[in-house]
């Protein structure tokens, strides 16, 4: 950008004049990887095509941007773009990075058993199981891009040490990669954006009776129709705790999120403070950029009406900053960066005590 160019859109930023831009687009790389036991293989078969069915029907994703990679693709052959082989992994991420476009944001998300070696972490698939150093060389096409990567596995901690970086956002299901029990992340952080499946009542029919199922969005905590990223964390992170409590169980995973790039996750993110980790995983969102919420479809309390559209405007400002990274001083523009995620975690949570005082319809 030239100068003339970036002094017009800085003063545009600075006077909250509209900016005229694309939305971003979401792109969803879903791996099932080796379940060994078939428990395992029905297990992660199903979390994979809650969150895929989630990404395309719930989300709007289009299914062309979605791929789902697993160990039996004859099982769903519809869904399953192939066997999910670090190949075939490699071959994703390619094309990806070839049609994606700057910034948007790149979901890739890992449901199934790791392992550790002494030295290295592994993520198990139908043949050879890359390493965390094998994904870091993988990723390295995705830097215009926005990505968040989930490793839902056991023994997975040691990925965000070495996956951190610029415009990463990187969630493991534990914190070393010696915690090597089953972990129950992936159940959870599925459930966080497709929803839990309700039974609300039965409508018989001629024949016989239907269960009518409803959709409880339980990781959308602000209850503004959409669910970021740091809000299907903190979701997950609680409902493993709670399993493992009302089981009596020693907790034995400890989920971890890194999205400020210095290689050291946290288990209780705050946007709230300048430099921690979960400003940028609460400004990203499953459900693409551009889409009016459901929140804000339904309301006509002009309170609500008004910090919509304040938020909306601070988002439009980020959106917009971004595209100033390669004409700015970095240390200047992580700066201003931080400064409109803080803004924005402060309007959600004016918003929130909003709508906690708003009329019910």
């Amino acid at each position: 950008m030239n100068r003339k160019g970036l002094a017009l859109l800085s003063l545009m930023l600075a006077t909250g004049l509209p900016i005229s831009l694309s939305a971003e687009q979401n792109h969803v790389i879903v791996v099932s990887g080796l379940g060994g036991a078939q428990e395992y293989r029905d297990r992660f078969y199903e979390w994979s095509i809650r969150l895929v069915d989630a990404a395309i029907d719930r989300h709007g994703i289009p299914a062309d941007q979605v791929v789902f990679l697993a160990e039996q693709p004859d099982r769903d052959p519809d869904r399953i773009r192939a066997r999910s082989t670090w190949e075939n992994i490699q071959t994703a991420i390619t094309e990806v990075a070839e049609h994606a476009a700057f910034d948007d944001l790149v979901l890739i998300v890992l449901i199934g058993h790791g392992s550790f070696s002494g030295s290295v972490s592994h993520f198990n698939l139908p043949g050879p199981d890359p390493t965390v150093v094998d994904f870091a060389v993988a990723l390295n096409e995705l830097r215009d891009q926005q990505v968040v990567f989930v490793n839902t596995a056991t023994a997975s901690g040691e990925f965000i040490a070495g996956l951190s970086g610029p415009k990463r956002t990187i969630i493991t299901a534990t914190k070393t990669a010696r915690e090597r029990n089953e972990t129950k992340f992936g159940e959870f952080f599925v459930e966080a954006f497709a929803g839990r499946v309700v039974p609300e009542f039965e409508t018989p029919t001629a024949t016989n009776s239907v269960n009518e199922i409803a959709i409880d969005d339980v990781a959308d905590a602000n209850k503004d129709g959409r669910v970021s990223l740091l809000e299907a964390f903190d979701y997950t992170r609680r409902q493993v705790a709670r399993v493992y409590e009302e089981s009596g169980l020693l907790l034995t995973e400890h989920a971890m999120l890194d999205d400020n790039g210095d290689g050291y996750g946290s288990d209780e993110p705050d946007p709230l403070t300048a430099g921690a980790d979960g400003r940028i995983a609460q400004a990203l969102f499953f459900t693409p950029s551009g889409r009016l919420t459901t929140a804000e479809l339904e309301t006509d309390d002009p309170t609500l009406m008004r910090l919509y559209a304040e938020r909306n405007a601070i988002e439009k400002r980020v959106l917009a900053h971004r595209t100033l990274r390669d004409g700015m001083d970095s240390a200047i523009y992580e700066q201003e960066l931080e400064r409109l995620l803080i803004d924005l975690a402060l309007k959600n949570r004016e918003i929130r005590k909003a709508e906690d005082g708003a009329p019910q319809p």
